[in-house]
């Protein structure tokens, strides 16, 4: 199988990668990660020594930064309690945290959720969190312009591996709410 971006020597539909992926995203994979058709979520095996974006984009060719997005969870503190979120912002921008974030979620702070948290409440690995797979409970906040893309690339999970979808099928994920300009 060819991915419909990029020059990956391993693509294939993410049901033949199960074992691969952490259990969250496996069992979102299973149950059709909203409604993504299964054929249209393709998992790439890529190394996990350069998950991060620069040495990805490196590594496996610029054409890849304008298809790329990270997912970043956030903490929500309002009235002493703590919420979390997930945002999908493109991996050449930086996430607006204190502005859309925090408005957003009507929260008095905003901020990067510490790693043990986000993984811990995930199930992921840090440098691998993906939008597919996440608490059911939590919202998801997609930068427009990345919904907008025919193709994304985002995280699988773990770090070995990228999930590759349609940008319109992050807008139908549980919990997903498009917004313009999160990402700055």
């Amino acid at each position: 199988m060819r991915a419909p971006i990029g020059d990956f020597d391993h693509a294939r539909p993410a049901l033949d990668s199960l074992d691969l992926l952490t259990g969250p995203v496996a069992d979102a994979v299973r149950g059709g990660a909203g409604d993504v058709p299964p054929d249209q979520l393709i998992f790439v095996d890529t190394d996990p020594e350069i998950a991060d974006t620069a040495a990805f984009v490196e590594h496996y060719g610029p054409d890849l930064l304008e298809p790329s997005a990270n997912c970043v969870v956030v903490a929500a503190k309002r009235g002493g309690e703590t919420s979390y979120a997930a945002c999908v912002v493109p991996s050449r921008a930086r996430l607006d945290v204190n502005g859309v974030v925090r408005k957003h979620l009507g929260a008095r702070k905003a901020s990067f959720a510490p790693m043990d948290t986000a993984t811990g409440e995930t199930g992921m690995e840090y440098g691998g969190i993906t939008p597919v797979g996440l608490p059911a409970a939590w919202p998801l906040l997609i930068d427009a312009s990345v919904a907008e893309l025919p193709w994304v690339l985002v995280g699988s999970g773990r770090r070995r591996g990228k999930l590759i979808l349609p940008g319109k099928a992050l807008a139908a994920l549980p919990g997903a709410v498009v917004l313009a300009g999160l990402g700055v």
